[in-house]
């Protein structure tokens, strides 16, 4: 499995290109800026595009999303529980970067859909907490996690439609059963496994105390 990150926008967040290393079809994971950029990436690997996945409906994570769309002709999908932040400004963020809306996703997405590109197979998975449809994707033994599980850190709950229940509730049921050698790729900064958060994550431990 290809994958390449790109680090983009103000925010830093992680743009992530995930492909079949052997049909070179793929999807992008979270395009929220620099969208020559990430366009660059991808023709630069040579990659052809079937999915555009946003793991939630910040703009920061999804502000690309028009321009890449346009460029290859490839679905902007997400989980149905933020499939309608593209209209509301403020609780996707956009109004703090000056945009009063956002690309209209194409396909809405549920727990455990599958999605397949070349001869790879990803998975949904529903993580609300940061937003109500904030979700992961699991490739191959690889997590994507978005703005629900970083290095050392988990995502935020103090903005619209955040929950630290919620959060909690989808680490410890959803990202904390998978084997501790699957290696997570979050929204923001290095990438890290799971074991080594149960190990080190302060907040993990908090989790399972």
């Amino acid at each position: 499995m290809l994958i390449r990150t790109l680090e983009t926008g103000s925010f830093a967040a992680n743009c992530y290109l995930v492909a079949c290393k052997e049909t070179l079809q793929g999807l992008l994971i979270d395009p929220g800026d620099d969208a020559e950029r990430i366009i660059e990436m991808v023709k630069e690997n040579n990659v052809t595009i079937k999915y555009i996945f946003n793991t939630h409906g910040h703009f920061d994570h999804t502000g690309a999303n028009e321009a890449v769309r346009a460029a290859f002709n490839a679905p902007i999908l997400i989980h149905a529980a933020d499939g309608d932040l593209f209209q509301k400004p403020r609780e996707s963020l956009a109004a703090f970067f000056s945009q009063k809306k956002l690309a209209k996703p194409d396909s809405l997405l549920t727990d455990g859909q599958q999605l397949q590109f070349g001869k790879l197979t990803a998975t949904v998975i529903a993580t609300p907490g940061h937003t109500k449809g904030s979700s992961c994707l699991l490739v191959e033994g690889v997590l994507f996690s978005g703005d629900t599980l970083f290095a050392g850190s988990v995502g935020r709950t103090d903005l619209p439609g955040g929950s630290a229940e919620e959060l909690f509730e989808s680490i410890k049921e959803k990202l904390l059963i998978l084997p501790p050698e699957t290696k997570v790729y979050p929204g923001h900064g290095p990438d890290t496994t799971i074991g080594m958060e149960l190990a080190n994550n302060p907040y993990i431990k908090q989790i399972k105390s």
